[in-house]
């Protein structure tokens, strides 16, 4: 499902425009020495491992001040999606390399965040013999697999809406973790680009199946009416951005698939509001434009019955 995804650039971005909610989130103990005020993202840096000859390039690099004081330091953060065999020593030679050329204090990161597998991440390089030890290169891991979703859920915290989507997920909980998601992403009152970037990056990663979005449905239900009217604004847009890529695409099929499955999803929700609808009303949902349906998807908040449907049904023909 994910093969096609830009995890790189995806964490990155999320990383890089709420830095330093994701330092509060993880590591609350850096906030305590960090100036806020101070933080530059470098340019990212190319090395090539010369026992493989592959070229890496670092993800993220922050400079920052210590509070307080003009001295800098970095913070290298590394988002890794896959499991990879001598990654512990490729973290060392970025070390290494940044701390040759900045001659600065360095505070390396890894995000692992990879479904399988679940035993616990390397956090460190080590060089011995057996007399003595040379080297004993640490790094902080925060490793998504192996949090629980749960433990994030009144974290008011940008970071954490985005990040559970990717935490210890059973299958069957797929659909409540997204909403869930949301739930918590309207309660933070974003600016729309930021509030894009976050829902962008749930349903990226849980992109549900029919099952699941008539779960989701449910589980959405049982918020708040402001709530519930923030996240289908954001499930409508996300809709509306399928067509529009479909349209770019010249796939007819995925934009007429769009629409209706939109429009099912406004009839589950009619009829879990209003009760079953007659065939009828029914036949009227499905012919609408989608534009109506959108505009339909904010008003059903607002009928208490069946006559309030269709006096808003009327006002389009009068």
């Amino acid at each position: 499902m994910t093969n096609n995804i830009d995890h790189d650039r995806l964490f990155k971005e999320l990383i890089s425009t709420f830095f330093v909610e994701f330092i509060e989130l993880f590591f609350p103990q850096l906030i305590d020495y960090l100036d806020r005020d101070s933080i530059t993202f470098l340019d990212k840096e190319v090395f090539t491992d010369v026992t493989e000859g592959e070229r890496y390039e670092s993800d993220l690099v922050a400079q920052v001040k210590f509070r307080g004081k003009e001295s800098f330091f970095l913070i290298h953060v590394e988002a890794q999606e896959s499991s990879q065999k001598w990654f512990n020593r490729r973290m060392f030679t970025y070390f290494a390399r940044f701390h040759e050329k900045f001659v600065l204090p360095i505070y390396p990161i890894v995000i692992f965040s990879y479904s399988k597998p679940k035993r616990e991440a390397i956090s460190q390089y080590v060089v011995d013999f057996p007399d003595f030890k040379v080297l004993e290169f640490n790094y902080r891991v925060v490793q998504l697999n192996r949090l629980n979703w749960r433990d994030f859920l009144n974290q008011s915290n940008p970071v954490a809406s985005a990040l559970m989507a990717k935490m210890n997920i059973a299958e069957k909980e797929r659909a409540k973790v997204k909403a869930e998601c949301l739930r918590l992403l309207i309660t933070l009152r974003l600016n729309p680009a930021r509030m894009q970037l976050i829902s962008g990056f749930i349903d990226t990663y849980l992109n549900l199946n029919p099952a699941e979005e008539i779960q989701f449905q449910e589980e959405i239900s049982t918020f708040s009416q402001p709530v519930q009217e923030g996240v289908m604004q954001i499930t409508t847009s996300w809709m509306r951005q399928g067509i529009e890529q479909g349209i770019e695409q010249g796939i007819e099929q995925g934009i007429e698939q769009g629409i209706e499955r939109e429009k099912t999803l406004i009839l589950r929700q009619l009829k879990r509001k209003l009760g079953e609808l007659n065939f009828s009303l029914e036949t009227k949902i499905m012919e609408l434009s989608i534009d109506d349906v959108e505009v339909l998807g904010e008003a059903l908040f607002d009928f208490s019955n069946v006559e309030d449907l269709i006096n808003w049904l009327n006002t389009l023909t009068a």
